[in-house]
């Protein structure tokens, strides 16, 4: 899907209006950290969803101008639409989802992660898990095999980790099932018996929880790779090759940005309301990934074998040539 998206050349989903071709500068009014009045002109790619936020909080607070750059943000409502858009330099770099850069790489296209950004909760509560009915006989992870789970997307980490979590119980992973849906919908179609299980981030994780006919199974991302990578920042081999300056830049900034977020996370959910109209109290009490742009290669090499295992890659990516050091 992804090498057809490259070669249709699909456009971006609610791409805002960025110009930027993603190979040169243009000279802005803002002063750079260089104090000569230049800014690189660059149009970043995100997802409408929390963890986004922080780089919002970057641009807000001036930080990618202190690093020389003029950042412009483009919100897809698809991840995939980002991977073809940073091929052909429509965006110079996204934030997504990891897992999909390895895909698009192992599909062929030239992908390279510049940094780290987001990652599941080591231990405690985490940022998404599966929830049945308490009255379904789902106790464990093995107990999934046979049923039928919803997650947003087939073939990503969602549907992955929940694998390696069944395997890792003692069932035999191929025998489960999954349907694809959007998390809103998940979980009226769990209380309707349509779907047996339903994989959810926050803020709809704890809304199905308050329902005290739900019942959490467990956190996927925890069981399967602890610390596990949800979001990088990716750029094309071609950018990152023309533009190594600019790259640095952006690493840069980002190590600031992201030590930022983690360091007062109440800062970035008080932009939530306003960046992804989301209600104040539940922006208030949403619990928030950890944010890190530090690149996890050991998380990161465990994902792709993890990838492959299962067939979701061809064979595991060469992380060495995929992450730009």
């Amino acid at each position: 899907m992804l090498a057809g998206a490259a070669i249709l050349s699909l456009g971006l989903v609610g791409c805002g209006g960025g110009t930027l071709s993603g190979s040169g500068k243009t000279e802005g009014t803002q002063t750079d950290a260089s104090g000569d009045g230049s800014l690189t002109k660059i149009t970043v790619g995100i997802l409408p969803i929390a963890p986004s936020v922080a780089v919002q909080q970057g641009v807000d607070n001036g930080i990618f101008e202190k690093h020389g750059l003029d950042v412009e943000l483009s919100t897809s409502n698809a991840g995939a639409a980002m991977l073809p858009a940073v091929s052909t330099g429509e965006l110079a770099i996204a934030v997504g989802n990891p897992l999909s850069v390895m895909t698009a790489a192992d599909k062929g296209l030239d992908m390279k992660i510049a940094t780290g950004y987001s990652a599941s909760k080591s231990s405690g509560e985490d940022v998404n898990g599966v929830v049945v009915r308490k009255d379904s006989g789902i106790k464990s992870w093995k107990d999934l095999a046979g049923k039928t789970t919803s997650v947003n997307a087939l073939r990503t980490q969602g549907d992955l980790t929940i694998m390696e979590s069944a395997e890792m119980d003692g069932a035999d992973p191929q025998e489960l099932k999954f349907s694809e849906m959007p998390f809103p919908d998940m979980e009226a179609q769990l209380d309707r018996g349509n779907v047996d299980a339903v994989w959810l981030p926050e803020p709809f994780l704890s809304r199905a929880l308050a329902d005290k006919d739900n019942q959490l199974i467990g956190y996927p991302n925890q069981k399967a790779i602890t610390g596990l990578p949800t979001m990088v920042t990716f750029t094309s081999g071609k950018f990152a090759e023309e533009n190594p300056e600019v790259v640095a830049d952006w690493k840069a900034a980002m190590a600031e940005v992201l030590t930022a977020a983690e360091k007062d996370p109440d800062a970035a959910r008080a932009l939530l309301p306003s960046f992804m109209k989301m209600d104040a109290k539940v922006a208030d009490g949403l619990l928030m990934e950890t944010w890190n742009a530090e690149t996890p290669l050991p998380q990161l090499t465990e994902l792709g074998t993890l990838a492959a295992k299962f067939g979701f890659l061809e064979k595991a990516p060469d992380m060495n040539k995929l992450i730009i050091k």
